[in-house]
């Protein structure tokens, strides 16, 4: 990768979950080694030296890593900006490029495959790190509900607490690949992404509710239930936004409604003629649909049983 186009973390050759004291040792590193004292470069230096001066410092490093997962974040050359780390637009020949030569067409159930793999001698010839650790992207669930502000906190935890478990309990068994992400911050404004659900080329942004038994007719807009209308979570303007964010990705949104009683088939969601100007990248199911819904969704997109690291390292740098 060009020094124009390389992220902080590139510079200084760390993984985007460094410790404070892995960027230290890094940034001795890599300023004897860029010091024009020493024969380096300038430019090179002053590089290295913004780098570790964003990092090091945690306001400026989460905010940094606030546009990095964004794919925003730009590098001391304030000429060259733009996303970091994303494979080609879908739909173009790179990106058809890329999923014939990179992976094969293999079926979700298979053992992962990471994109871009874990080779230690490539990584020592380039004498690049890996964007995180193989351990991190082994893991299929990464952070847990968070409280966030003062009223109906215990609320919502449990209801994300509900969807952490039916998804790690039914969905992950069955595509090895697939990752799971809490507690993210949403690039679209000020608010959150309960759960994002990554595998392969394909990504479920993921609400939750908690309503009483019963039937309720969803339009697209709003929930009907009776003579009564209720909104769920907002996912729309999100599912945009990280569409922008990830181009390579099919990015979809999911509003789970739980029971009380923890009966996977209630509430009953009843799909009633959309209204103009609906969605159909939302989807409002109860429990079981969303176990059903995910795992085709999941599945049937291209390379299922792929690991795509440069996406789940923007994801985890994302999370509260």
């Amino acid at each position: 990768m060009t020094e124009s186009s390389s992220s902080y973390y590139e510079v200084l050759r760390v993984a985007v979950t460094a410790t404070d004291k892995e960027i230290k040792v890094a940034y001795r590193r890599a300023a004897r080694t860029a010091h024009p004292d020493h024969g380096g470069d300038a430019a090179a230096f002053r590089q290295v030296t913004a780098a570790y001066e964003t990092l090091i410092d945690p306001t400026r490093r989460k905010a940094y890593d606030r546009s990095y997962a964004a794919g925003t974040a730009r590098n001391t050359d304030d000429s060259a900006a733009g996303p970091h780390f994303d494979a080609p637009a879908a739909g173009s020949h790179a990106s058809a490029t890329v999923h014939r030569t990179t992976t094969p067409r293999n079926t979700a159930g298979d053992p992962p495959l990471y994109v871009p793999p874990y080779d230690a001698t490539a990584f020592e010839a380039a004498g690049t790190v890996p964007l995180i650790p193989f351990a991190q992207a082994s893991q299929q669930v990464h952070g847990t509900p968070r409280k966030r502000g003062i009223f109906g906190a215990e609320a919502r935890i449990q209801r994300e607490l509900r969807t952490v478990q039916l998804i790690t309990r039914q969905v992950l068994p069955a595509i090895p690949a697939a990752r799971l992400v809490n507690g993210l911050q949403s690039p679209a404004d000020n608010s959150n992404i309960d759960h994002a659900l990554l595998s392969g080329y394909r990504l479920a942004l993921i609400g939750s509710m908690l309503l009483p038994k019963g039937a309720y007719a969803w339009d697209g807009q709003t929930l009907k239930h009776g003579g009564r209308s209720i909104a769920p979570p907002q996912l729309a303007h999100v599912v945009r936004a990280m569409q922008d964010i990830f181009p390579e990705l099919n990015v979809t949104g999911w509003t789970v409604i739980h029971s009380a009683d923890g009966n996977l088939h209630e509430p009953v969601i009843d799909r009633h003629r959309r209204t103009a100007g609906t969605s159909e990248t939302i989807q409002v199911v109860n429990a079981a649909g969303l176990v059903r819904g995910l795992k085709h969704f999941l599945s049937s997109g291209p390379t299922p049983n792929t690991v795509n690291v440069s996406v789940l390292a923007r994801l985890l740098r994302g999370m509260h």
